[in-house]
């Protein structure tokens, strides 16, 4: 198994400099030619965007643009083609709509497998969801682009992801940080040994202590950052300094709530531009903090390196692998006019993620608020009942108290 995936991570500054002029400008012009951006491009020269400085003067499009210009009339918003001229469609939570392929690693998490030493020796374990949302395919493509067997495994069902694992002898398993934690402690219960090596992770913090814990069983455990918008968008190598940005996309940090480019370490919102031809999303806020990091990765890859997820710009938090939105907490209170206010608490119970509801109300059934939780927030969660006025009058919605050191 080589080194590094392609030549393109070893590239040299004058040479990712060259090639920024010439793909850059070409996938400007392809987002002009789309109707969505038509407002927002429409005066710009694209043959001129050949840089990061260029690029920095162009507008910020934030996801509430993409969800407020989808509609049945035109399911992608005008920010791509139509919606039959891709191999998939997925949803997320929003809802938003998101187009995918299945031809040439199109969400390129094949480069970030490769770091994580998995290849065609390994049969991956694929515990992403596979129903409606895309983090299922979007893993299996990367596994098959460094030929590796998948196991469409799916969330849930513990006990017969222990079954399948042993039988079958999976070496390395996919999925969010935490359920692989899930399925170990079910095949001890089970007297059952597993043999997973190698984890490839997303969808939520790798915490440091999750991560000794694989190491004290034998397994590397590494991780992307990937959106269902962008695919991957950063990735760790066995180095572990830092993230290594994807050589599909641009990335920059702003400050957030703008446009403005920050310098080196300063944490600010991540901002994308992606270089896929098929969805050229231009200058896209995925909402996260980051910083940038001096100097190339000790493995030998030489682009831009971030920090990794340092929370959110904005109240939203990804809790057990799902993002909860503000929004979401407002229609959970207008569902139920005795409810005045709520708020959801993000925490940790060893190494899982856990998700508490506060609600105001001069009384109700805590079960049928849980139910309501559920179906509002697509998650299960418990429910406190505190009297109105309790919760603090600081516009807070959603509070993470989770320590990410």
């Amino acid at each position: 198994m080589s080194e590094f995936y392609d030549i393109l991570e070893t590239r040299s500054a004058d040479q990712r400099a060259a090639d920024l002029a010439r793909d850059l400008p070409a996938q400007v012009a392809r987002a002009q030619a789309l109707p969505g951006y038509a407002e927002s491009l429409g005066g710009v020269d694209a043959a001129s965007v050949i840089d990061a400085a260029a690029l920095s003067a162009l507008p910020v499009l934030r996801k509430s643009t993409l969800t407020e210009a989808q509609t049945p009339a035109a399911p992608l918003g005008g920010f791509a083609g139509p919606a039959t001229g891709f191999s998939h469609v997925f949803q997320s939570p929003g809802p938003i709509y998101e187009p995918g392929g299945i031809d040439g690693d199109w969400f390129r998490l094949g480069r970030f497998l490769h770091a994580a030493g998995i290849g065609a020796q390994d049969l991956v374990q694929n515990c992403f969801g596979y129903h409606l949302t895309p983090a299922g395919i979007m893993f299996e493509s990367g596994a098959r682009a460094v030929g590796a067997t998948v196991l469409p495994a799916g969330t849930g069902q513990t006990e017969l992801q222990v079954q399948a694992a042993a039988h079958l002898g999976s070496t390395a398993y996919a999925g969010t940080p935490d359920y692989l934690k899930v399925i170990l402690d079910k095949a001890d219960e089970m007297s059952v040994t597993l043999g997973f090596a190698k984890a490839a992770v997303s969808g939520g913090a790798l915490f440091p202590s999750l991560r000794l814990a694989y190491a004290d069983r034998g397994i590397s455990c590494l991780q992307s950052y990937a959106t269902a918008d962008l695919g991957n968008i950063a990735y760790e190598s066995p180095a572990m300094e830092g993230l290594i940005v994807d050589e599909g996309v641009i990335v920059e940090i702003v400050r957030p709530g703008t446009g403005d480019p920050l310098p080196e370490g300063e944490v600010g919102e991540v901002v994308v531009t992606s270089l896929n031809p098929d969805y050229p999303l231009i200058r896209f806020a995925t909402g996260d903090l980051s910083a940038v990091m001096s100097g190339q990765s000790p493995c030998g890859r030489t682009n831009l390196r971030i920090k990794g997820w340092m929370g959110r710009a904005d109240q939203t938090a990804k809790i057990k692998g799902m993002f909860v939105r503000p929004e979401q907490v407002a229609a959970l209170v207008a569902a139920h006019p005795e409810i005045t206010r709520a708020r959801v608490v993000a925490g940790r119970d060893g190494e899982m993620d856990t998700l508490h509801v506060r609600i105001e109300s001069d009384g109700g059934d805590a079960a049928a608020y849980g139910a309501s939780v559920t179906a509002h927030l697509k998650l299960k969660g418990s429910v406190e009942i505190v009297a109105p006025g309790s919760l603090p009058n600081d516009g807070l919605v959603i509070e993470d108290t989770r320590s990410y050191d």
